[in-house]
């Protein structure tokens, strides 16, 4: 802090620029936070998606070893 002195002539510390400083820094933050929520919204969403498309995958996998099941049955009975 910047000691300065009043119209007295009384000194005291003037935290004008350090409260700049800290503005600046907290507005940085508040960028950063932002920015990673955004990522977080992102992964998030993607991660859903992904998460879809393995039980879909999976629902795929099922049904066609059912079908193979049955025609190697079939071809099996001949």
């Amino acid at each position: 802090m910047i000691l300065k002195y009043s119209d007295q002539g009384h000194p005291y510390e003037d935290a004008t620029e350090e409260n700049k400083k800290l503005n600046n820094r907290i507005k940085e933050l508040e960028n950063s936070l932002s920015i990673a929520l955004e990522t977080n919204d992102k992964f998030q969403r993607e991660s859903k998606k992904l998460n879809e498309d393995l039980a879909r995958a999976k629902e795929d996998h099922q049904y066609d070893n059912l079908v193979h099941a049955k025609e190697l049955k079939k071809a099996l009975e001949k």
